[in-house]
């Protein structure tokens, strides 16, 4: 029996530094055995069909198959098309009525608690909000990721340090669920 995969790659193609492109991730994955291979849009994001029901054994392999090709560390999450779904069922935020670019995922490798975040005061952010999810946060930004106080606020140190976080719009996040129903 096979699955359905997204994988999430973080920080590539991003201001010309760890250029990876789509059509070398598609032979990348093809040559660690996977079928089904698409991409979407360039800032790392694929989906695979594969035998494997092990996610971080594949992000694993994904990322030492980057790393020999080009030279350069990718951090990598995989993940079913099952959670996908479920992540985009469970979105605190009214998403049908916002536009892609007002609200996010950071998907993170492991589970998050609410500790990590405790110092944030949310009223100081107002009307950016987050709330958090299965191994993931989810971010509603009224004004985009590029003008929000609480993306940069959530992204220090302090609340990220040791795990891998990976953002996506909602847009993103809406066409990674389409593609791994296949």
């Amino acid at each position: 029996m096979t699955t359905m995969y997204a994988a999430l790659l973080r920080g590539i193609n991003v201001g010309g530094s760890k250029r990876v492109p789509m059509p070398e991730l598609r032979t990348v994955l093809a040559e660690l055995g996977h079928t089904a291979i698409a991409t979407h849009l360039q800032s790392g994001n694929a989906v695979f069909r594969s035998d494997s029901d092990d996610e971080d054994a594949l992000a694993a392999a994904l990322e030492h198959a980057l790393h020999q090709r080009f030279g350069f560390a990718v951090d990598c999450l995989v993940r079913d098309a099952g959670y996908l779904a479920a992540v985009a069922d469970a979105c605190p935020f009214p998403a049908a009525s916002l536009e892609g670019k007002q609200l996010h995922v950071i998907y993170f490798d492991r589970p998050v608690d609410t500790s990590r975040f405790a110092d944030l005061e949310a009223e100081t952010f107002l009307p950016e909000e987050f709330r958090l999810g299965d191994r993931c946060l989810y971010l509603y930004a009224p004004d985009g990721l590029g003008r929000s106080k609480l993306a940069v606020a959530l992204g220090r140190p302090r609340h990220v340090k040791g795990l891998t976080a990976t953002a996506r719009n909602w847009n993103t996040v809406a066409k990674l669920v389409e593609m791994t129903r296949g």
